[in-house]
């Protein structure tokens, strides 16, 4: 195993008695305010965006896909860059703040570019660059922060938070286009304002990098890609990225339904609330049976869930729009429940406390640039054939990745680090 041959012996933190070691650190809690509230001002943005850009500038659904995927792939590489600054000494917090200072700058970017396609373009980029920063760094210190069989729960209150904010996004940005007469313009700027409360809330309540120092020094030269030393780091590499390009992306989803049911473009960015209530409701439970069972298997029923959503949008149903709306809006809201933060917390075990950030880094930017091609060849696919024949393909891909990602995951029972390898966590730190 590559933390075998580190020669780490980290000194962790040990639980306090009684029932404090069950409560969720106080350092994930503060991260997961810092993203509730950036998640509002970044979902704001996101929930119109389709159709800003669609609808609004007439683009079409393979510009669109090149855009978004373009987009993400650039968010992924940066994850690299910033997942080695915050190996390498720059702190954890430090680096994750650039990214949400970014984030925040991007929308005054989209509210200056006006309908400038470059100007929109260059918004875009700054944003994902900015997420692509910081993702890293935070997923890190909610590792470093949390004890190893609690990964799952850790995680599961963070996305729960961080979903709150995806939540309470489009809710703000529906309010405002009713409010404004779609004035897109008001939007861009209500998020940057809530943007900023967001990178204020992690400068005051996060605490930087306070892991216990190593007996021996980490060796220099240490890169993001030193991870793939590790068989079984690869191996989750490889499922997450396959199972990766067969995933259309949400805006995708979104699109499909507002195509297939005729939906009012006023009612648009209400889509993401059904998903991310359900995100809600399932991430701290879906956590918690990871950590029990293993991570492996709710990963990969997620993407049997998500199969369901392709399946659902290519049945016949007829009669009223919840019909198809409900069933799409719950499975998308369970596919990201049982994955997204349960793919973190059955990596960062796998992963050495001075190289946490570069390796997840790592395991992030295969899975962004497999959904890059897959948003980019389902725009194609769409733009060539149509809806219906694009989709049977992504169904067709999903099955295929499924049948790898079984074969390739490693078991995981219980999450916890190889005996003799205890993990350092960062000391808690009490939120008001």
């Amino acid at each position: 195993m590559y933390l075998a041959t580190t020669g780490r012996r980290d000194t962790p933190v040990r639980p306090r008695s009684g029932g404090a070691g069950r409560r969720v650190p106080g350092t994930v809690l503060a991260l997961g305010t810092v993203s509730l509230v950036t998640d509002i001002s970044s979902e704001m943005v996101t929930a119109v965006l389709p159709l800003y850009l669609v609808l609004g500038l007439g683009l079409s659904p393979l510009q669109f896909g090149f855009l978004d995927g373009l987009f993400n792939g650039v968010a992924a590489v940066v994850r690299l860059l910033g997942g080695y600054a915050a190996d390498r000494g720059r702190g954890h917090k430090r680096v994750a703040g650039l990214g949400y200072a970014l984030s925040a700058l991007s929308r005054l970017g989209l509210l200056l570019a006006g309908g400038a396609t470059a100007g929109i373009a260059a918004a875009l980029a700054t944003d994902r660059v900015g997420k692509g920063i910081r993702t890293a760094p935070r997923d890190a210190l909610i590792t470093l922060s949390s004890p190893p069989e609690a990964l799952g729960r850790s995680f599961g209150v963070h996305r729960a938070m961080d979903t709150t904010g995806a939540l309470l996004g489009p809710l703000a940005a529906f309010a405002l286009l009713w409010a404004t007469a779609d004035a897109y313009d008001a939007v861009f700027v209500v998020s940057f304002c809530v943007g900023l409360l967001g990178v204020l809330l992690l400068v005051l309540y996060v605490p930087g990098q306070q892991s216990a120092p190593p007996v021996r020094p980490a060796p220099r030269g240490r890169k993001p890609f030193e991870a793939l030393r590790d068989p079984a780091f690869r191996r989750i590499l490889a499922a997450a990225s396959l199972l990766g390009a067969a995933t259309i992306g949400d805006a995708f989803v979104y699109l499909l339904l507002q195509d297939r049911l005729d939906l009012p473009v006023s009612w648009f960015p209400l889509l993401p609330l059904g998903a991310a209530a359900c995100y809600l409701l399932l991430a701290i439970p879906a956590g918690r049976i990871a950590d029990r069972v293993g991570r492996r298997l709710p990963f990969l029923y997620g993407h049997l869930a998500l199969l369901g959503v392709y399946a659902t949008l290519l049945a016949p149903l007829g009669g009223p729009a919840l019909l198809l709306l409900v069933p799409v809006l719950v499975l998308l809201g369970v596919f990201y429940a049982t994955t997204d933060g349960v793919l973190m917390a059955l990596a960062g075990p796998v992963l050495p406390t001075d190289g946490r950030a570069g390796g997840l880094a790592v395991l992030q930017t295969g899975q962004a640039l497999a959904r890059l091609l897959a948003a980019a060849g389902f725009g194609a696919a769409w733009t060539l054939w149509g809806p219906g024949p694009a989709l049977w393909a992504a169904l067709s891909a999903l099955l295929a990745a499924l049948a790898g990602g079984w074969a390739l995951l490693p078991r995981d029972p219980s999450g916890t680090p190889a005996p003799g390898q205890p993990q350092a966590q960062i000391p808690e730190r009490r939120t008001a």
